[in-house]
């Protein structure tokens, strides 16, 4: 295996499958298969999840409502979405442990970097919910901040489409792939990876991101074997 500690970023809108709202329970067996595949392969997996599937806080600042009460209701997104990812993988037989940023003592365990990373260590998947804990802070910077806390060898951001663009693939025909790109120059030709914050924190910490497509069976063992699979993005 090319990675032995990786941190996958899934957003909540990947759940929703062919859905409109909410989760898809085809397409979270579907993630669990794939995870579990690596647990077997003996990688280490931590995971953060979005909760746009749900409810995004930005969306209801945009329609009047608080901002930091909105953040709030999309960090508790996450932690549903999390106990949903918690629920597949067991059904799978794959051990997990839920974190949250924020206390739901009875849900998940409070995130404590310590225990997490004696949880990889057992071969545990640790989902991270809850974001970072604090309002104004995407689960972009959620997910990097956590592979920098538990010292993961690379972030691995699984999306829809299979890597990085030179513009919106689903829009623009004449669109062009990168199969490697540095981080400078995601900045220089102005492409959306990660948040601005993510981003840059990924890159001081030089934290290598590689953005694949998630919804392509075999992508994930692929890319964590070192295929030369969607975008990476380095220093």
């Amino acid at each position: 295996m090319r990675y032995k500690r990786i941190l996958l970023k899934l957003s909540g809108e990947a759940l929703m499958g062919k859905r409109q709202y909410g989760i898809d329970p085809d397409r979270l067996q579907e993630y669990a298969l794939e995870i579990k595949q690596l647990t077997e392969k003996n990688v280490e997996v931590a995971i953060v999840i979005g909760g746009g599937n749900i409810f995004r806080g930005l969306a209801g600042a945009s329609q009047g409502m608080d901002r930091v009460q909105g953040d709030h209701m999309g960090m508790l997104a996450t932690v549903i979405n999390g106990l949903a990812l918690q629920s597949a993988l067991e059904n799978e037989e794959v051990q997990t442990r839920l974190q949250s940023a924020i206390k739901i003592n009875e849900v998940a365990e409070p995130f404590i970097r310590r225990r997490a990373l004696r949880h990889l260590e057992k071969g545990r998947v640790v989902i991270f919910g809850g974001g970072t804990g604090n309002p104004y802070f995407t689960t972009d910077s959620a997910a990097v901040l956590r592979a920098i806390e538990i010292k993961a060898d690379v972030i691995l951001k699984g999306t829809r489409v299979d890597g990085i663009y030179s513009s919106d693939p689903e829009k623009d025909s004449t669109a062009t792939k990168f199969d490697f790109i540095s981080f400078d120059d995601v900045l220089k030709k102005g492409l959306k990876v990660m948040d601005t914050t993510a981003f840059t924190l990924s890159q001081e910490n030089h934290l290598p991101i590689v953005v694949f497509d998630m919804n392509t069976k075999g992508n994930l063992l692929k890319v964590v074997s070192g295929e030369n699979i969607g975008t990476k993005v380095t220093i």
